[in-house]
């Protein structure tokens, strides 16, 4: 799957993270409020991204306050 749309992004996150995404409510959920968001889902989120072709730096994603956030990072 890509990353061309916050769907696919929030897909992605959900089948291979296991983090509940479903509705549009989730991409505007501050992180540390994400049922199973964690640390170690933040490293995870890097490899996701980096596997996807979309790295970002691990200083932009703890920046990061949602997940639409990261999603707009991995668009740059």
């Amino acid at each position: 799957m890509h990353i061309t749309s916050l769907e696919g992004f929030l897909s992605l996150v959900r089948d291979e993270l296991g983090l509940d995404t479903a509705g549009v409510e989730a991409a505007d959920a501050d992180l540390a409020d994400l049922p199973g968001w964690d640390s170690l889902n933040l490293l995870r989120m890097v490899v996701l991204l980096e596997e996807h072709g979309r790295p970002v730096p691990v200083h932009r994603l703890l920046q990061a306050r949602t997940l639409q956030e990261i999603y707009t990072f991995a668009k740059e």
